[in-house]
């Protein structure tokens, strides 16, 4: 994952958008007349205009904002994941060095229990919280995420109240949700608590990281409808973070084995069950995976979310709960007949009981039989009970019997048989449970189930890989992922029709917008043709048949939202001679599988003739640098740039079989995504907007050509010719412009009210004094341990005898007599004392034990110190008397330079010898004069004065050597070959040996012995 995770470079960071950005700022500073040059380096960028006036200006201040935006983007390099279950989250991050690493939480465990322990004045968090639920189990909150986004009369909100009845829950009046009663002046909501856990994860992974985190992806399961979605956000505005996307954890999973297994990928589409089981729920999900072809990074991996399925109540907790409940009954009827109280009366007993039923639930997934036992469980009387696996799968057999539902959902909202699916593979802590698996096993009819994934960490994985790919700063290999839409939406409207007898009547429509399992992020544009009025419509889901009566009870309403729309007449009114093109809203499916309404238009459009006025010089050069930036100057750009409507692609989609002809009424646009638009189309009909983009793209360029087409009679294209007589101006087809008028909208909430901004306000205000209050309480706990360890150890030294040596003994008593009066104030007022008055306290005692501490320290340093003192004064005197041995034609060094040395020596012996013989007649309780400080001081000059010396012998160059009487040659170095003092020559055939030239034989042989001498001239190292 290295390769695939990997940071940019910081000198890269800004990458071209940056430099763009900065190119655009320079030519916005500049005159029109004005030029520019940028020099680009690897490190370093230079900029420089030339303009009137202004020979040349240096842009440091821009560079200079550039460099500051680069920093502070590589500040906040990191980004995290929340894998946010029921019963437990883990949380992951990527870092700069870390490619995808699962966060360890205080405790050093890699998932850390959904649990908040809220009191008066403290909070609890994870582990620490788990275990209060014991000690206080009305304070303790556990899986309250099945109570976001839905009302008090919803089914899980009673069912919720049954299995803790410890909790007690009030209605908010405004929003008809349930809030937490923790005390009359202490209540938060779901969405509250569900902030303070994203907020603890948060700076849990600042911890691993070592730097702030904002930026997280957060999985949700894919079961949650809009409310419980737009809670989800809710709660991480709350907590202060940007969440780059809600993913559904059954696609973070997907994406986690498909990341890991990219190489096994192909053009041939596999298609692999999930099954994920965990504490609250239990979702299956069949995904295919293939190779498509991509316009940005050509043929990369895919995976497409075919078919879901889900049970909302299956899962661990469940079985959890029929075990709590079977040794609730086992201890009452050991208690029978004493007149004892129910069990399930005592909070603080049932919790305990469901703490064992939790790990007897983990024991019996590999034992036949575990013993249940615990400790004091109710007026001090032990627990102690067997139980087989064969009683735990009878308490749970109905439960088991559920096991199958989801694979038909997914079966059947996939359009798919089990003969197609490759592969089931298992995700999630419940699905260990034996019984899950053999029952699922023979539901699906295969050999064997896929354990090849991590089933605790693949969402938190997935979930982080898909964080990467959206942040900015990390470059990751593209996977490609295409979720669906489990709830259908359409929209609703009503309108006047005439009848045949004249009457007018209303008629009620329906347009299906996102279809059951099409994919998103999707943006669609539906067009109402028939309005000149202001008007009304609705927003609903779509068909949930595939739900159950109780599913759809615990959905909640099925009416989104009610949009009235206001300025249509007034619309009309503006634009009298124009012709309506219709009222378009657009739609946003987001990646988070959040519905939003962008905007609401009228659009109108005309024909109008091109202007024969000669474009202004200011014009000209404003569309020159556009085209720089790859801007357009043709006319339709030019109408486009209000228009923004003709830059979506928009085609008919599906409509109502039944009623024929109302295309003309109203018309369903879609926008598809950008990576779709190479893809294989969804399952469902729809209209296919490529081939209108191409004709409309076709048409553009023809009407291009046909305006850029020089005439028959052999004049020239556009460029570098007049431009064309008014009477061929004139004879130019009218274009069509078109107008568009924004419309007000009022949006009316029918599912969940959203929280008002200024009670939102509110709760962010509140989640940052807690956490404030917080911050203070560990400072002040910090420094009350800091100050009770401070009197524990100075009162355990002041037995030791190397501190009795350096101190007397009143001196001894008085810090004693205050330690102990520190203690004492400590213990009694110490509750109630604020940090900075802990801190004082500090400081007082560390500094009438200051004297005390410093006597020690300065005896514990003298050996080390005035050893090295003396070993650096011998090495010194040694390398003093070498230097003063160098002959005199060879010295390096000036005798000023030695003699200096010689004073630094001299002055460090005397110094030394007569700090140590005054230290050693003062008494041991006095300050010391020999000091480590000063022992440093004297090293460091003296060893100033010697590395000079060492350096200047490095860089010196030997001087020449001084030629002899002759000036014929030098004397040769004492490691010189015999080739090197001279070259032996042979003489020709028939001459001897010894025989020598005629003619000048001394200028010869001193000719042939210079060279070479001239060639190594020896250096004075080497006669040294």
């Amino acid at each position: 994952m290295a390769a695939a995770v990997r940071k940019q470079r910081p000198r890269r960071l800004g990458c071209w958008a940056l430099v763009a950005v900065l190119l655009a700022d320079l030519l916005a500073l500049s005159d029109t007349l004005a030029v520019m040059s940028v020099d680009l380096g690897s490190e370093s960028m230079k900029v420089a205009i030339v303009k009137p006036g202004v020979p040349m200006v240096g842009c440091w201040a821009l560079v200079a904002v550039l460099l500051a935006d680069l920093l502070a983007l590589s500040d906040t390099l990191a980004v995290m994941s929340v894998d946010l279950g029921s019963e437990s989250m883990k949380v992951a991050i990527v870092k700069p060095g870390v490619p995808m690493e699962i966060v360890l939480n205080k405790e050093s465990r890699r998932k850390t229990p959904v649990t908040v322990t809220l009191k008066e004045n403290e909070r609890f968090f994870g582990d620490s919280a788990a275990g209060m639920a014991i000690k206080n189990p009305k304070a303790t909150l556990r899986y309250f995420q099945h109570l976001l986004g839905k009302q008090a009369d919803n089914p899980h909100v009673a069912l919720y109240r049954a299995r803790f009845p410890e909790h007690e829950l009030s209605v908010d009046p405004e929003r008809r949700t349930v809030r937490f009663q923790i005390s009359p002046q202490l209540q938060f909501s779901p969405e509250e608590v569900l902030g303070m856990v994203l907020n603890y994860s948060r700076s849990l992974a600042e911890d691993f990281a070592e730097q702030p985190i904002k930026d997280a992806v957060i999985t949700v399961p894919a079961f949650f409808n809009q409310a419980e979605r737009r809670a989800v956000l809710q709660a991480a505005r709350m907590a202060g973070l940007k969440v780059l996307q809600l993913i559904n954890d059954n696609t973070a999973t997907a994406l986690s084995y498909g990341v890991f297994r990219r190489k096994d990928i192909n053009t041939t589409a596999q298609n692999v069950m999930f099954y994920d089981m965990g504490s609250g729920s239990t979702v299956c999900t069949i995904v295919t995976y293939q190779t498509v072809k991509t316009k940005e990074a050509g043929m990369q991996p895919q995976l497409q979310i075919r078919g879901v399925g889900f049970d909302r109540t299956l899962g661990g907790l469940e079985m959890e709960l029929r075990l709590r409940e079977h040794l609730a009954g086992l201890f009452n009827e050991q208690r029978k007949g004493q007149g004892a109280k129910d069990v399930r009366d005592n909070p603080r007993a049932m919790a305990k009981l469901l703490r064992e039923a939790n790990r007897l639930k983990t024991v019996l997934s590999a034992n036949a039989d575990h013993m249940a036992q615990i400790e004091g469980l109710m007026d001090d009387v032990d627990f102690k009970a067997k139980v087989t696996r064969a009683e735990f799968e009878e308490l749970c057999a109905d439960l088991f019997e559920r096991v199958p539902g989801p694979v038909q959902q997914a079966l059947q909202s996939a359009e798919m048989s089990l003969e197609e699916i490759e592969q089931v593979i298992l995700v999630g802590g419940a699905t260990r449970v034996p019984k899950v698996q053999e029952v699922l096993l023979k539901a699906v009819g295969k050999e064997e189930l896929g354990k090849n994934i991590n089933a605790d960490e693949a969402a938190a994985m997935g979930a982080v890989y898909q964080a990467a790919a959206l942040s900015k700063a990390f470059k990751v290999k593209p996977f490609v992922v295409r979720d669906a839409v489990v709830y259908p939406i359409l929209v609703e409207f009503t309108r006047e029709v005439e009848e045949e007898s004249g009457l007018r009547s209303l008629k009620h429509n329906k347009r299906v917008l996102f279809s059951r399992m099409g994919p998103y992020p999707q943006r669609k544009v539906i067009t109402f043709n028939r309005y000149s009025h202001d008007f009304n419509f609705h927003i609903n889901y779509g068909d949930l048949g595939f739900l159950g009566p109780e599913d759809l009870r615990v959905f909640g309403s099925q009416n989104l939202t009610t949009v009235k729309l206001k300025g249509v007449g007034e619309s009309f009114k503006k634009y009298p001679d124009h012709e309506s093109k219709g009222i378009k809203a657009h739609f946003n499916l987001d990646e988070s599988g959040v519905l939003s309404l962008d905007r609401v238009e009228s659009v109108f459009e005309t024909l109008v003739e091109d202007s024969p006025e000669e474009e202004s010089t200011l014009t000209k050069l404003g569309n020159t640098i556009s085209s720089l930036f790859g801007g357009s100057t043709t006319p339709d750009a030019k109408e486009n740039g209000t228009d923004t409507v003709q830059e979506e692609e928009e085609s008919p989609a599906e409509g109502s079989k039944d009623e024929a002809g109302e295309q003309g009424e109203l018309k369903e646009e879609a926008e598809a995504p950008a990576e779709d638009t190479s893809q294989p189309p969804p399952p469902e009909p729809k209209g296919d907007p490529a081939p209108e983009g191409e004709k409309a793209s076709e048409k553009e360029n023809e009407d291009k050509a046909e305006a850029q087409k020089p005439s028959e009679k052999g004049e020239a294209g556009p460029e570098g010719v007049p431009p064309a007589s008014e009477e061929e101006k004139k004879q130019k087809p009218a274009r069509k412009q078109k107008m568009v008028e924004e419309i007000g909208v009022e949006l009316v909430v029918l599912d969940l009210p959203d929280v008002p901004e200024d009670e939102l306000a509110r709760s962010v205000q509140k989640l940052q004094d807690l956490t404030l209050r917080d911050l203070e309480k560990q400072e002040r706990e910090k420094a009350a341990n800091s100050l009770e360890a401070f009197i524990f150890e100075t009162q355990d030294k002041l037995y030791q005898p190397e501190y009795q040596e350096v101190s007397t003994e009143e001196q001894r008593e008085e810090i004693s007599g205050k330690l102990s009066a520190a203690s004492t104030w400590l213990e009694d007022e110490g509750f109630g004392a604020t940090t900075v008055m802990l801190k004082e306290k500090l400081a007082e005692l560390r500094k009438l034990c200051q004297g005390l501490f410093f006597r020690v320290e300065e005896r514990k340093k003298w050996p080390e110190r005035l050893s090295a003192l003396e070993n650096l004064l011998n090495h010194s005197s040694i390398f003093l008397k070498g230097a003063r041995l160098i002959p005199e034609m060879d010295q390096i060094f000036t005798e000023v330079e030695m003699t200096t040395l010689e004073k630094v020596i001299n002055e460090t012996w005397a110094w030394k010898n007569t700090t140590v013989a005054e230290q050693a007649r003062l008494p041991a309780t006095e300050k010391p004069v020999l000091l480590s400080k000063d022992i440093e001081a004297k090293m460091m000059a003296l060893d100033r004065e010697v590395q000079y010396l060492l350096n200047k012998a490095k860089i010196a160059k030997p001087r020449p050597r001084p030629k002899d009487k002759n000036g014929t040659r030098a004397e040769p170095p004492l490691n010189a070959s015999a080739s090197d003092q001279g070259e032996k020559v042979i003489p020709p055939a028939g001459q001897a040996e010894d025989a020598k030239p005629i003619s000048e034989p001394e200028k010869v042989e001193t000719q042939s012995e210079q060279e070479p001498a001239g060639q190594t001239r020896p250096s004075k190292n080497d006669e040294l």
